[in-house]
């Protein structure tokens, strides 16, 4: 399923996530398992966050960038409109295209 994500923009034009274990750099068009990363201050929700829509009001667009992205093996949700509304949280992901 088409999904997308904001990423994390670095200095040398690759991407990571943008909060839970930002040191890794995400390849591009390569299924990527999710894995579990319990963090002091963020409530657990295993799996890749990604959205229907580009769009995540509560977050800064400073150095960081959307990015159209393939997801399988997901689950729905809720949050409210202002944090985007529907989350998508899956296993496995793939990085299709930056937008």
């Amino acid at each position: 399923m088409k999904a997308y994500k904001l990423f994390k923009l670095r200095k040398n034009g690759s991407i990571s996530s943008l909060f839970i274990n930002n040191k890794v750099i995400l390849p591009l068009n390569t299924w990527l398992q999710a894995f579990s990363f319990p963090t002091e201050g963020f409530q657990l929700r295993p799996g890749w966050h990604t959205m229907k829509r580009p769009i995540a009001p509560h977050l800064s667009k400073k150095n960081r960038i959307w990015a159209e992205v393939e997801i399988k093996d997901y689950e729905k949700c809720k949050r409210p409109e202002s944090q985007g509304g529907l989350w998508y949280l899956s296993k496995w992901m793939k990085v299709k295209k930056i937008l």
